[in-house]
């Protein structure tokens, strides 16, 4: 399957390893390794996930309070939102 990220969510990603790298050098890139494991996971198996409410998946990032939603259309794994899970839910995508 194809994987593509909305604006909303390379924001999301951008900003997240911003604030990452100043609180310590090379946290930033521990966040961007933990979020590339978990898309790996989800296209590896887009269906493990739950699905949060209408269409959308979410899958819990390692070691960081982040969540990527995502849905499944046709032959791609569309990335929404990498989601800080200390924000109120109704932020999200």
């Amino acid at each position: 399957m194809k994987l593509r990220y909305t604006d909303r969510a390379k924001d999301d990603i951008e900003l997240a390893f911003v604030w990452y790298e100043r609180q310590r050098r090379g946290l930033g890139y521990e966040f961007l390794g933990c979020v590339e494991v978990g898309v790996k996971s989800i296209l590896d198996n887009p269906e493990l996930y739950r699905v949060y409410y209408s269409h959308f998946r979410g899958c819990v990032i390692r070691r960081f309070p982040f969540s990527i939603f995502y849905t499944i259309e046709d032959r791609e794994i569309v990335v929404h939102s990498i989601f800080d899970n200390r924000q109120d839910p109704k932020k999200r995508p």
